[in-house]
């Protein structure tokens, strides 16, 4: 048998409850199912941890760009102009 490592967990009631049902119902022990569980997670495709250092100062950066204002020059047209040229095609 391979060596295993002791861990103590909490679980809310409905879990408890639900474990013990499942454990019973396919005759594993409750420990069985939490390591099965475990693997399960484990195995799972992981995303990629978000860096909230990148988002800060992404914030900062569009922050400094609103803070600039509108930029020299402007557009030369108009919203209007643009439905009005989706339309002709």
């Amino acid at each position: 048998m391979p060596v295993k490592v002791r861990k103590q967990i909490y679980l809310e009631p409905a879990q408890e409850m639900q474990l013990k049902q499942i454990a019973g119902a396919i005759g594993v022990p409750e420990a069985e199912l939490i390591r099965q569980a475990i693997d399960r997670y484990l195995q799972r495709p992981q995303l990629p941890r978000r860096d909230r250092r990148a988002w800060a100062a992404e914030r900062a950066y569009l922050a400094q760009l609103v803070a600039s204002g509108a930029v020299p020059g402007g557009r030369s047209w108009r919203r209007e102009e643009l439905h009005e040229r989706q339309g002709a095609r």
